[in-house]
């Protein structure tokens, strides 16, 4: 169990802090999210990829040197990045087209089904995986993406999903947020502000 109160000790840009901890005692014992070590583990992972649980949709605003120093592959020259500057959602579909169930840059599957939530669920087969597996009536949160930015319910359950699918409640006993990092991540950007959010959750909650 989680108090508003903590969670806003731990998060103070957060908004709505007793919403969230409402819904997270509702929800985490049903996914065996229920020690100060999951519990801990969760809050951190989600605090620094939603920065202080704030943001819940990807931000794709990059300037040209951007696109091409983090998507090389996409956009190996400045002069290619120029037409997408800035330009969100021309960048999600060139960028996610084509792959994780996206059909091509012209389909605007990349933008419809972009990042969000606490752990930013992206790419179509994504959406529909978690939607099927967590809803009986999945169809309309598939076709309204934009739920789980708009509705904590839909965010917080979209997290939880990514978390149960990937076994972390396994790192979280053993307290290994390496590599827990890794299967979120894919790398381990951010490890020392995870860290951090650990370590404070975990005095908290105990």
């Amino acid at each position: 169990m989680i108090t508003g109160q903590q969670f806003k000790t731990l998060f103070p840009r957060a908004q709505d802090a007793d919403g969230w901890a409402t819904s997270m005692n509702e929800v985490f014992p049903t996914y065996e999210i229920n020690t100060p070590k999951r519990i801990a583990a969760f809050l951190a992972q989600c605090g620094h990829e939603s920065g202080g649980w704030t943001t819940f949709e990807e931000n794709l605003n990059y300037s040209a040197q951007g696109l091409n120093g983090i998507f090389k592959k996409y956009f190996p020259t400045i002069e290619s990045a120029q037409p997408y500057a800035r330009k969100p959602e021309m960048i999600a579909n060139k960028v996610y087209g084509g792959r994780m169930g996206n059909g091509p840059e012209s389909s605007g599957d990349g933008w419809k089904y972009r990042g969000r939530g606490p752990i930013q669920l992206t790419g179509k087969d994504n959406y529909r995986a978690f939607a099927k597996d967590m809803f009986e009536d999945w169809e309309n949160l598939f076709e309204n993406p934009d739920w789980v930015t708009s509705d904590k319910d839909f965010a917080l359950m979209s997290a939880i999903w990514f978390w149960n699918k990937n076994k972390l409640n396994v790192q979280a006993d053993s307290g290994d947020i390496k590599l827990m990092t890794k299967k979120i991540n894919g790398g381990y950007i951010g490890l020392e502000d995870r860290i951090h959010h650990y370590e404070d959750a975990i005095k908290l909650l105990t």
